[in-house]
């Protein structure tokens, strides 16, 4: 037992000092994560109505601008390299100005939840009209709770920028699963207690594990709580790197909500669905899409001059984000349904809510490739020292999003679909405005090779797509209850036995069979004709994995080098 003990303190406390490991364990960590996500969402669906669940959902709304302003905005952009840096000047300066940003951010903090607390009520009246005086009273005591869980972030996400600093990228990994398991407990067991108040105190349990784990490893490194509020040299520093981000996060913020006041008076329920269909959607981004931009910036910054090897790098890393996104859109479009039956629908989410939400997932889908795209080519500007410019592109996008989503609620009075559609359209613009600014500024990168190559993607995509379309449509039995499947009037189905293939998908485990069945199926058609197409991603994907059974290390980094590579929490129940 000793020795098993001292086993896992060395892991616990070991550096991750190559590429392959530190990579590795964090999408391992990513996906637990999402898998948590994806309970978490289950079992709040499984306790509380569309209508309640939209109530807990807008509470979300103003602290977690406060959270993606205050907190992410600074820590996602500025502290780790600048502690980096600092760490490097001497570790006792180092740990003062971690502990300075945590005796500030707390400040700002106490102060915008005061004023923001204190006006919930009025606030809420005006973002989300919706939902009358008694449900805005209730979002409002909610938002108060949810608050408290801010001042762990604060906290947390300093000791996460450390730790990952000095390497140490196992417990940062684990504690957005500790923040979820806070959730899902809370909901669990308070909720025949506290009603819909339970999940709300479930996210502030979250939110200290998410703290509580990462502190005993900190403070072993030299992290101590510092009350200093004076603003140093390495504070300013965080604070001129972070403010682009604020700013852009800041307006985002405006965006989401435009949607939560029109989703509000669409339906109650209209925010649940909404919401769950984007926690859907953003699963490749963020598996795909958030790995790929995290990995190009770092091989694009040490290129810096050589346009050839920078436009190479680049170009890869594009081919490869709509090489693995693109097909995620296909088959969330021709799975919505039995996608949304799976992971939400129990005895009170029924089967108009897995419409609604199987809609509005179909629509978001289509954002897929954009959004990651939007990833990529930020992270080229950023790699040239320009925030600026993916600062201004989001503005653009923002009005896109928004009159769009005024348009087509209020103007076109259409269902909560229209929202998905608006920021569709309006990440689409982005994208591909980001992609001619960045071909101006070192060239080569918009081209008829380009061109064809992602019109090969697309072929594959339809083709493998339109097969899950046809698969779903042959196996699962309540089409053909229906007379829905567009076999049904052939002569070949009075004489051959198509029933006995066909699934019954009122059982979950049939669900389950031929939602597997046939994403694989797409998958692999999907590979085949790639490989037919020659898509040289096809190939690479299949050495690369190769590579990986055969040989499972590569080479450590350099020890003066300083690459944060920062796991995707999730921090947010939306």
């Amino acid at each position: 037992m000793e020795d098993l003990i001292a086993k896992g303190k060395r892991i616990i406390n070991s550096q991750q000092n190559s590429v392959l490991s530190a990579t590795s364990l964090i999408m391992v960590m990513i996906v637990v994560s999402m898998v948590l996500g994806l309970i978490r969402q289950r079992v709040l669906a499984s306790y509380f109505t569309p209508d309640s669940l939209s109530l807990f959902f807008a509470a979300f709304r103003l602290p977690d601008a406060i959270f993606q302003v205050l907190v992410f905005g600074t820590f996602s952009s500025a502290f780790i390299p600048v502690f980096t840096k600092t760490l490097k000047e001497g570790e006792a300066k180092a740990w003062l100005l971690a502990g300075k940003v945590v005796s500030i951010g707390l400040a700002i903090l106490l102060f915008a939840v005061a004023i923001v607390g204190f006006g919930a009520v009025k606030i809420y009246s005006v973002i989300a009209p919706g939902y009358g005086v008694a449900g805005t009273a209730e979002i409002a005591f909610l938002a108060r709770i949810l608050f408290a869980a801010q001042g762990f972030f604060v906290i947390s996400y300093v000791l996460t920028g450390v730790l990952e600093s000095l390497r140490r990228f196992l417990i940062p990994a684990l504690a957005p699963i500790f923040y979820n398991l806070g959730i899902i407990l809370g909901t669990v067991i308070l909720t025949p207690y506290l009603g819909l108040t339970a999940p709300a105190v479930g996210v502030v349990i979250g939110a200290f594990a998410h703290f509580i784990i990462q502190y005993p490893l900190s403070r072993k490194l030299g992290f101590r709580f510092t009350f200093d509020l004076r603003p140093d040299d390495g504070v300013k520093k965080i604070g001129q790197l972070a403010l682009p981000r604020v700013i852009d996060l800041a307006f985002d913020q405006i965006g989401k909500s435009a949607e939560l006041f029109l989703s509000s008076i669409i339906s109650q329920a209209s925010y649940t669905y909404y919401t769950f269909a984007n926690s859907l959607q953003l699963l490749p981004v963020t598996l795909f899409g958030t790995s790929l931009a995290k990995a190009v910036l770092p091989m694009l910054s040490s290129v810096e001059g050589d346009w050839k090897e920078y436009r190479k790098i680049l170009l890869a890393a594009i081919y490869q984000a709509i090489f693995f996104t693109l097909p995620l859109s296909a088959a969330l479009i021709a799975l919505r349904i039995p996608v949304v039956r799976l992971i939400y629908g129990t005895k009170i989410f029924d089967w108009e809510a897995t419409i609604q939400t199987g809609t509005i997932l179909s629509v978001f889908a289509i954002a897929t490739v954009s959004q990651t795209l939007m990833s990529v080519l930020a992270r080229a500007f950023f790699a040239l020292h320009d925030t600026k410019t993916p600062v201004l592109i989001s503005f653009i996008g923002l009005a896109i999003l928004v009159v769009g989503d005024f348009i087509l609620v209020k103007g076109f009075h259409l269902e909560v679909w229209a929202l998905a559609a608006s920021f569709a359209v309006s990440t689409i613009v982005e994208a591909i405005i980001l992609l001619i600014l960045i071909d101006k500024k070192v060239g080569g990168i918009i081209s008829s090779k380009l061109i064809i190559h992602v019109l090969k993607i697309l072929g594959a995509t339809t083709i493998s797509g339109g097969a899950m379309f046809f698969i779903l449509k042959i196996f699962d039995k309540s089409v053909w209850v229906k007379r829905l499947s567009f076999l049904s009037g052939l002569e070949v189905t009075k004489t051959f036995p198509f029933e006995r293939f066909m699934l019954d998908t009122r059982y979950t485990g049939n669900v389950i069979i031929l939602t597997v069945m046939t994403f694989l199926v797409g998958a692999l058609i999907y590979t085949l004709v790639s490989l037919l197409f020659k898509i040289e991603e096809a190939r690479y994907f299949i050495r690369v994995v190769r590579r990986i059974m055969v040989k499972r290390t590569l080479p450590p980094l350099p020890p003066k080098e300083q690459e944060p590579i920062t796991p995707v929490t999730d921090t947010q129940v939306q």
